[in-house]
């Protein structure tokens, strides 16, 4: 493996957990943390700024080659990236090749070089296992059934103001699984060798526990 660091895939479709997952374990590990889904909802949510079409593949890509690693505490800790709306222009933009390929190099880079020196990074994503670093020394592909991420993603919703029913949520999320898993760039899918964590009956300290027990057998391993 040429990676110069411990490289954590942590994949998923939307509302599993993975991302909670991800974010505690790079914190107990001390290890770079990448949410790469952010990554897309940027796109997405620039080309909404900037009054383009999100079905324009050249405007996206134009709006994923200005993405800077400097601007990446920023995003984490961007209202307008959290709701909804940006959810679903991200996974409309994370659908063109174009796209996924600006962005992949930047990705990889994030993996094989954490900033700050740490000597490991968790990304989480949909393809992290599969297409970004399919060298991980650890994959976990989080699942859990539609009906419950649909309640997790009402109750995100609730709490951010926002107006949703929870059969609106189910509808638009199978829609977005429908897009991640069929499309022809990098689809969400389980890499081969990942290890497979359904998260359906846990809340997020008991699934949290099961990735770190997972993780700490392959570092330990």
């Amino acid at each position: 493996m040429t990676q110069t660091s411990y490289v954590i895939a942590i994949d998923g479709l939307a509302a599993t957990g993975k991302g909670t997952i991800a974010r505690k374990i790079a914190q107990g590990l001390d290890f770079a943390y990448l949410d790469t889904g952010l990554l897309y909802r940027a796109v997405g949510v620039a080309v909404v700024a900037a009054g383009d079409d999100l079905a324009d593949e050249q405007a996206a890509e134009r709006a994923a080659l200005a993405l800077e690693a400097s601007s990446l505490a920023e995003m984490a800790d961007s209202p307008a990236l959290r709701g909804n709306e940006a959810s679903l222009a991200a996974s409309k933009v994370a659908a063109m090749p174009a796209v996924r390929a600006a962005l992949l190099k930047f990705q990889k880079d994030f993996a094989a070089n954490p900033p700050e020196g740490k000597k490991g990074a968790v990304l989480d994503g949909r393809d992290i296992g599969t297409v970004i670093a399919p060298d991980a020394l650890v994959k976990i592909y989080v699942e859990a059934t539609p009906e419950v991420r649909a309640h997790r993603r009402f109750l995100e919703l609730q709490e951010r103001g926002e107006n949703a029913t929870e059969a609106a949520v189910l509808e638009e999320m199978t829609a977005r699984d429908a897009r991640d898993e069929s499309r022809e760039a990098a689809p969400a899918k389980p890499a081969e060798d990942a290890i497979r964590l359904d998260t359906s009956d846990l809340n997020a300290e008991e699934a949290f526990a099961k990735a770190l027990l997972i993780v700490k057998e392959k570092l330990e391993g």
